[in-house]
């Protein structure tokens, strides 16, 4: 594939990272955007955010990742936190069954400022800290059939399963908006100049980006 630039992509996609304060959000955001692992990470202050672009079928998806700390100080920020968001990742540390138990908080929480459509996934992170594991892998498992999300076991430190997380998230986005495009008779693949496909609210920052136009950043 000849090369593209950063600004070279056919979609934007928002993905926000939840869940509480420790359980390794940072990390597999430095890990997925720029395969970093930081021992010493520090409680995330507010919010950041950080892109990485892949590849599915033939259309260039870039995901604009928010990451915030999961301290209940900071809970105020969450209606512009989630605004636009198409997808989630709802992480707990495998080894501190508190975080677990908090994740059906976070999940109401989400569902209550997202759309029906968002994609989300529930993260079960340090999972290379076998001797440790509080949670077992079937509970999550269960849990998140119940709520149909999706399910992963991820180490950031380990790099296991961190690009195929996202990637999992991203690509089922596509595909929900590939379904909404043909729904209103569209072909995903031809979208007329200047058109916007929103799976979320209409000031969604997640937009097609067509050539010569951008809907969104």
């Amino acid at each position: 594939m000849a090369y593209r630039t950063d600004d070279d992509y056919d979609y934007l996609f928002k993905v926000v990272l939840i869940g509480d304060s420790g359980v390794g959000k940072s990390n597999l955001l430095s890990r997925f955007t720029r395969n970093e692992f930081n021992v010493e990470t520090k409680s995330t202050i507010g919010v950041e955010f950080a892109t990485r672009s892949i590849q599915v079928d033939d259309k260039i998806v870039k995901a604009q990742i928010w990451d915030t700390a999961g301290q209940e100080r900071y809970r105020a920020i969450t209606s512009a936190y989630y605004r636009g968001a198409v997808g989630a990742l709802i992480v707990y540390d495998v080894t501190r069954h508190v975080t677990y138990e908090n994740v059906e908080r976070w999940l109401r929480e989400l569902r209550d400022h997202t759309d029906a459509n968002i994609v989300i996934m529930l993260v079960g992170n340090k999972a290379d800290l076998r001797h440790l594991r509080a949670v077992t892998t079937e509970d999550a498992m269960e849990f998140s059939q119940i709520e149909h999300i999706i399910f992963m076991e991820t180490s950031a430190l380990e790099a296991l399963n961190v690009d195929n997380a996202f990637t999992q998230v991203l690509t089922q986005i596509y595909r929900v908006v590939s379904r909404k495009a043909l729904e209103v008779g569209d072909d995903p693949g031809i979208v007329p100049r200047g058109q916007t496909i929103n799976v979320g609210n209409r000031d969604d920052v997640s937009a097609i980006k067509n050539s010569g136009c951008c809907s969104g950043t």
